[in-house]
């Protein structure tokens, strides 16, 4: 939690755009909220989801939701989606600024081109922050399988350019995305790294349970957690694979899989029914943060079972940052977005896309539970050192130092008394 000690904000206005809904995208509503407890009043753009209403004011936001479905699809859909998106978001900009101007935009990517919306708020003197949770190029050459050559490819990274250079400031998750950011668009002293970790007042830090499993009765599996988008790109089909070796191996073991359903998830509910592994494989649906702090205390492992591609190789899920913030040892892929935070005593990896490795530390974990205890209190002390608490308190600074007169040089924002 990022708690009410910078004054300089209180009173101050921002406007927050983001093309999902509220208030399941975890990071642009960590966002909003350590804005409001510094006394900004938000307004929060999303998309409609459900019944819910087209505004609302909740959790001290005033809640905007357009009804533009997010679907994943083809290019054509995703046009579609981004352009009446980022039209509907600029209008209701502008015309939230007829009533009282903003001084903070605060615009979240996909796509990077929604800063558009944010342009008559700085015409009208509002600073602008774009937060680059995903590089577009990267995303979309996993999705559509181009070549970092291709021509569209070569307009992401055009558009991420143009769209940087009409921001004040760039934040962006880890240090795998400042390198690349840096490397093509951006001067790296516009960049701060604002890492995706939990906030603790929904992940609150429960210690690793020491010494052995208890034992186990004839009813009470090994639980397998994943939790995400079930899309090709995070490799749930690499998880099943994986799991079908294991269950060979230990009759009681589960996969508890959470999010919304998707055509690809079907697919692999069929491989788990080819596979005769369907009655072990549970898909739980779409679970609140709340919810999903509930699940994974109910589970022994979690897993991150992200194949080898251009977006994964540079990913680090919040999904680590959640496990270990309740106790749970956690299955990641080597891969430079991970190993730049974690090492091999912290977390228990595998090679990205090696389903039969995956396979072989989950037996691993299962069976030899004082090795996942040890496992599970080194990453905490990796995790600790990222907590919301400060990486929240970063997020403060930048903002207040950018909404200041006399800006501190970037480099000192970290270093910044606390």
């Amino acid at each position: 939690m990022v708690k009410t000690e910078h004054m300089h904000l209180q009173g101050k206005k921002a406007g927050l755009v983001v093309l999902s809904s509220y208030p399941f995208d975890a990071r642009p509503r960590r966002t909003a909220d350590a804005l409001v407890r510094q006394g900004m009043s938000v307004d929060y753009i999303c998309t409609a989801e459900g019944k819910a209403p087209w505004h609302e004011r909740t959790s001290g936001l005033d809640v905007f939701r357009v009804p533009v479905e997010h679907q994943r699809g083809g290019k054509l859909a995703y046009a579609y989606q981004y352009s009446a998106f980022t039209l509907a978001a600029t209008g209701i900009l502008a015309a939230r600024s007829q009533r009282c101007r903003y001084d903070l935009i605060y615009i979240n990517n996909m796509p990077d081109i929604l800063v558009v919306s944010a342009l008559l708020p700085k015409m009208l003197g509002a600073k602008v922050i774009l937060d680059l949770h995903d590089p577009m190029p990267e995303l979309m050459a996993t999705i559509f399988a181009k070549g970092p050559n291709s021509k569209s490819i070569r307009l992401m990274k055009w558009l991420e350019k143009w769209s940087m250079a009409r921001a004040h400031q760039i934040v962006t998750p880890n240090r795998a995305c400042q390198r690349i950011f840096a490397a093509r668009s951006c001067p790296e002293g516009k960049i701060v790294v604002v890492m995706n970790s939990p906030d603790e007042s929904i992940f609150p830090f429960r210690p690793v349970r020491a010494g052995p499993a208890p034992p186990r009765n004839g009813d009470q599996p090994f639980v397998v957690m994943y939790h995400g988008t079930l899309v090709e790109r995070n490799g749930l089909d690499v998880a099943m694979e994986a799991f079908a070796y294991v269950r060979a191996k230990i009759p009681r073991v589960q996969l508890r899989i959470y999010g919304d359903a998707t055509p690809f998830l079907a697919r692999v509910m069929q491989s788990a029914r080819e596979r005769g592994v369907e009655q072990d494989v549970l898909h739980l649906g779409k679970r609140s943060l709340e919810e999903i702090v509930a699940a994974i205390d109910a589970c022994d492992v979690g897993i991150i079972p992200n194949p080898c591609n251009a977006f994964t190789n540079i990913n680090t899920p919040v999904r680590i940052f959640e496990y270990l913030a309740r106790g749970k040892p956690v299955i990641a892929p080597r891969t430079p977005g991970i190993q730049d935070y974690f090492d091999e005593s912290s977390l228990v990896f595998f090679d990205p896309g090696n389903a039969q490795e995956l396979g072989e530390r989950i037996e691993f974990i299962a069976l030899h539970p004082e090795a996942a205890f040890s496992f599970a209190e080194r990453g905490q002390q990796v995790s600790r050192a990222h907590s919301w608490e400060q990486e929240g308190r970063t997020l403060v600074r930048v903002v207040e130092n950018l909404l200041a007169s006399d800006n501190l040089p970037l480099h000192e924002l970290k270093a910044a008394p606390q």
